[in-house]
């Protein structure tokens, strides 16, 4: 006991010396630290540009091309060091700033090395699909490490916060308080005047180019306050009526819909034709069916938002025929307005022509909050990878084969007599791609002049994309055969993360991927080139459709008139952020209240006592799929599509045993459950009765 007493006493005057305060030799006036600090945020900004861009003969050199914007970046980290003044332990918080500064340019360095578009503000909403996917792109031992040193230097920084001394001067608050709005203001002030001599720019057509040009402390900072779409000059009722006076053009309606055909939207997972790499040559064409195909189908470039990552953006300009560009920098709709607030899109458009509207992905139902996002874009269901068969059918990298998107693409036509409107998301050709041999027996080799790391990623690339060929000819074999009228877009929603430069490129740029639009009663389309928002439009024009509000707009217009994005941008504010003068200020489109996950509903009949536990007996089970029992999961087994067990003892009488669909995410919630739920009986062997969900 003494022993014990003596260890926890040197503990703790070990731990009160470790976090006694220090004080200072010497202490700077407070001229002498903002020199100080303006020096620290010049080598801020130095180390941030160089671990940006991988080389600090690269951060020299943007100090040397972009002097101005580099001052500019300087003055801003200056800037945000400024309010240490109102404080006492400021040596403390010059780590903790400059030190975050830093760690944000650190983060965008490890980005880069995994994918083309850098760091930004709304990269923080999507923190949950990072960590998702954060296994695919770094080893366990990698991620360890990184957990390792964040725990670490949050440990010394807290120890800094006691040890670091205080500034014992006079603090003169009103003179700092003075100075800081000065500062500011005069702050608000260098940004115009950067801007409009066109040091900077507040339009970031490629994000990636943006952060090269003018630093990453601008664009990163433009990333997180500029979001949402700004209100257009003179927006008003009038403007708004005169836009959509014009859309008159677009013609109506004239088409029998009883006729109209099933419209099928697939999104192939960072899909494009190799053969557009001038370094790259592979020992037979990875995809054979795409270019037989194109002999006989509409095709072309298409143009997307994004390079290297953002799906989610592709989507929703496909989705809703409105365009990125008006958004914040690095924006995700998906994860910021269409999270919260529904929005018309094709789904409810075609809905007025009586479709049934459907979404399908074979990856978890949360990915880019994708549950909630469908419901607000009109979808009746959506289909995720937890109420899919075969979710162990994966590749290396963990990703659902694509095949497997057939089966439920199929259900989906059935489970209505009517017509279907059909958007499905594609995963399986997802990065990241491996630098190291892993195909054992690989269908497709690559060459050319490239590093062995990258040629391996090549080869794994084209043999995921050469089984996404296959799964492309076979839904078409398998929609053919049905005897329902029907179309397909295929398009790839972008190029894939390998660092692609457009002198890599023999036909198109980096933000055009590959599109095919099929049918099957002869309806004639012309070979052209696509944006992804102007898409849907074009097919429901080829279908003689003209409805929605985005869809008429683009039907009336080519995309090449003046005014064309300015009116553009007008009805995107009006309908997402406006008074939506559109609709005469009250939005008619509401998500469907019997909105539901999984086209086939799940459903328990029975439930069968064995010898070693029970079974659970139903229909549309799949592997995720898990008996809950008074509110709390126990482990499943799944036996079949119509069967799971359970392993346990059969639960006290009145228990209630139900089933509910586990997210494959990390969140480890229940998506939904069956629709009834079983009590157990007073008497042992007597069969439990089925009741409603509640």
């Amino acid at each position: 006991m003494k022993r014990m007493k003596e260890i926890w006493s040197k503990v703790f005057h070990f731990l009160k010396e470790l976090l006694r305060e220090r004080e200072a030799p010497r202490q700077m006036n407070n001229w002498q630290a903002l020199l100080a600090q303006f020096g620290l945020s010049v080598l801020t900004c130095l180390i941030i540009e160089a671990v940006s861009r991988h080389s600090l003969m690269a951060g020299l050199a943007f100090v040397h091309s972009s002097t101005k914007a580099f001052l500019y970046n300087c003055v801003l980290v200056f800037v945000t060091s400024l309010p240490i003044f109102l404080f006492r332990k400021r040596r403390f918080l010059r780590v903790l700033v400059f030190g975050l500064w830093i760690a944000l340019g650190v983060a965008n360095g490890i980005i880069l090395s995994k994918r083309v578009t850098p760091f930004t503000g709304p990269d923080f909403k999507n923190f949950t699909e990072g960590k998702a996917v954060m296994g695919k792109y770094l080893s366990s031992f990698r991620i360890f490490l990184l957990y390792a040193l964040v725990v670490t230097a949050i440990i010394l920084v807290m120890i800094y916060l006691f040890r670091s001394p205080r500034y014992r001067g006079k603090m003169h608050y009103p003179v700092v308080i003075v100075g800081l709005v000065a500062a500011f203001a005069g702050f608000f002030g260098l940004t115009k005047l950067c801007v409009n001599a066109r040091i900077l720019s507040t339009y970031f057509g490629n994000i990636a180019f943006a952060y090269q040009d003018y630093g990453f402390p601008y664009c990163f900072t433009v990333t997180v306050l500029d979001t949402g779409i700004r209100e257009p000059n003179n927006y008003s009722p009038a403007l708004v009526q005169t836009i959509t006076s014009e859309d008159e053009k677009a013609g109506t309606t004239t088409a029998d819909t009883d006729d109209l055909p099933n419209i099928i939207v697939v999104q192939l997972e960072s899909f494009f034709d190799p053969s557009r790499v001038n370094y790259l040559q592979c020992s037979q064409d990875p995809i054979p069916n795409w270019h037989e195909l194109e002999s006989s189908c509409t095709n072309g470039y298409y143009t997307v938002p994004t390079i290297g990552a953002g799906t989610a953006n592709t989507e929703f300009e496909t989705l809703t025929g409105m365009s990125l560009r008006f958004f914040g920098a690095g924006e995700y709709p998906f994860k910021s307005i269409l999270s919260q607030e529904p929005c018309e899109s094709s789904a409810y458009d075609l809905k007025t022509l009586g479709y049934a509207a459907s979404a399908l992905h074979d990856n978890e139902a949360n990915f880019y909050s994708r549950k909630k996002v469908y419901k607000n874009l009109g979808f009746d269901t959506f289909t995720s990878k937890e109420y899919m068969q075969n979710q162990d059918d994966v590749n290396h990298n963990g990703w659902m084969r694509d095949r497997n998107l057939i089966r439920p693409i199929n259900d989906a036509l059935d489970a209505t007599p009517g017509k279907d409107y059909i958007f499905t998301v594609s995963v399986q050709p997802h990065g990241a791609y491996p630098t190291e041999e892993v195909l054992e027996d690989p269908a497709i080799t690559v060459s050319g002049n490239m590093s062995e790391a990258q040629r391996c990623a090549w080869e794994y690339y084209v043999n995921e994309i050469h089984e996404e060929d296959q799964f492309i000819r076979d839904l078409i074999d398998s929609v053919n055969q049905r005897d329902e009228k029907s179309i397909i877009l295929f398009y790839g929603d972008h190029l894939p993360t390998m660092n692609l430069t457009q002198q890599d490129l023999s036909g198109g740029n980096l933000y055009q991927t590959n599109y095919m639009i099929w049918n099957n009663f002869g309806l004639d389309m012309p070979d052209q080139d696509l944006t992804s928002y102007r898409a849907i439009a074009t097919i429901m024009n080829a279908l003689d459709i003209h409805t929605g509000t985005m869809f008429r707009f683009q039907q009336a217009h080519t995309g090449q008139e003046e005014n064309f994005f300015n009116e553009m941008q007008t009805l995107q504010y009006d309908l997402l952020y406006g008074k939506q003068y559109v609709y005469g200020g009250d939005d008619p489109y509401q998500p469907d209240p019997n909105y539901h996950l999984g086209i086939k509903r799940i459903v328990m009949t029975g439930i069968v006592p064995v010898a070693d536990g029970y079974l659970i007996k139903g229909r549309n089970f799949t592997q995720a799929c898990r008996a809950v029992v008074d509110g709390d999961a126990v482990d499943t087994e799944f036996v079949d599509i119509n069967t799971l067990k359970v392993k346990d003892e059969m639960p006290k009488a009145g228990s209630s045993i139900e089933v509910g669909v586990l997210s494959a995410s990390k969140t480890h919630r229940m998506l939904s459950y069956a629709l009834n739920y079983y009590v157990v009986p007073e008497k042992p062997n007597a069969s439990p009765s089925p009741s409603p969900a509640s």
